[in-house]
């Protein structure tokens, strides 16, 4: 799901992969709901909204141990980290769906407004 600068390689290089292009609203949250693990591949982004919405949909993680997976996912409850993504994928298959879909209600926009000014108030 998603397109991108590096499109047209991917297609060429996984031709066996269904590329979907954008997707957005009720159509994108049934393709998270409908994978048995998201994968988030990235080392560098230090937060994916990418990982919140699929465990909205109950689907649990599969990550690098790196800033952004390892502030929100606990392994093995609603998804998985390792240094191999094989590993990661395969541990996260294991993962209760409604606990995934219990700990994304804790990133509320509410809930995160609370823990910033909660944050804000320790420095000040």
């Amino acid at each position: 799901v998603g397109d991108g600068p590096y499109l047209a390689e991917l297609k060429k290089k996984y031709n066996d992969v269904i590329f979907t292009g954008y997707k957005h609203g009720d159509a994108l949250a049934e393709y998270y709901a409908n994978a048995d693990v998201f994968v988030f591949p990235s080392k560098t982004d230090t937060f994916g909204v990418v990982m919140l919405e699929a465990m909205a949909c109950g689907t649990p993680i599969a990550a690098y141990p790196v800033t952004g997976p390892t502030d929100i996912i606990i392994n093995g409850v609603n998804g998985a980290m390792d240094d191999n993504l094989q590993i990661a994928i395969e541990y996260a298959l294991d993962c209760n769906r409604k606990n995934v879909h219990k700990i994304s209600k804790d990133y509320t926009w509410e809930n995160c407004t609370k823990t910033f000014v909660s944050n804000l108030q320790k420095i000040h």
